[in-house]
């Protein structure tokens, strides 16, 4: 029976095939795939504990697609999101663990010290509200962040503020509040170096990510 489990394993790491993201020129494994691969392992493992080999084979069949159905639908919602997005400076990332990551800098956000949207912005996230509706099976997760210049508590409190305004106006646009976190990490988790001023602007940013509801 290991055998064949692990001959099972080996059979869904050579069907995660590597694509390459038309967007970043990236190579990556499509989230369909990965899903599969997962729901694959995990149905394969609880298939062999409830019925041995047999047990296994059959697991890993139903698990592959429910996996599949969970990538496919991230894989949709990123590509949507990156058709609605075109030109609005906002950076549509898919992350190795299948969520979708909105990368928002403060070019087009907020302007420095503020919490009150910089023109144009909200018409970016009417577009992002536009499909969160659409893709209603997400957790919404958005998060504030800052430079390093001033008081930490002061940062924190103003990243907070700044994601607070991009959740609420989410909500203004009937995307549910139920599915919604906000938090604010001021300087913590910079993305570039501090000692510069392209690299402080490139940390202050906000950040929706997007993580399917289980």
């Amino acid at each position: 029976m290991r055998k064949s489990v692990l001959s099972l394993l080996l059979a869904v790491s050579l069907l995660g095939g590597c694509a390459t993201d038309p967007y970043t020129g990236q190579s990556k494994v499509s989230k369909t795939a990965w899903g599969t691969g997962i729901g694959t392992a995990v149905g394969a493992g609880v298939g062999a504990l409830v019925g041995g080999e047999k047990g296994a084979l059959i697991g890993a069949g139903i698990g592959a697609v429910g996996g599949a159905a969970a990538g496919g639908y991230m894989d949709l919602q990123a590509r949507k999101l990156r058709q609605e997005l075109v030109g609005t400076g906002v950076q549509v990332a898919v992350l190795e663990n299948g969520q979708i990551q909105l990368i928002m800098p403060s070019n087009i956000t907020f302007d420095f010290d503020s919490a009150v949207f910089k023109t144009g912005f909200n018409h970016t996230l009417d577009s992002v509200a536009k499909v969160l509706k659409e893709y209603n099976k997400t957790n919404v997760i958005v998060a504030g962040y800052t430079d390093n210049v001033g008081k930490a508590d002061y940062n924190n409190q103003l990243s907070l503020r700044r994601a607070q305004a991009v959740a609420d106006y989410l909500i203004l646009r009937n995307v549910s509040p139920a599915r919604i976190s906000v938090y604010g990490y001021g300087s913590q988790y910079p993305v570039a170096s501090n000692a510069t001023e392209a690299g402080r602007a490139q940390n202050r940013r906000v950040t929706i990510t997007l993580q399917q509801i289980q």
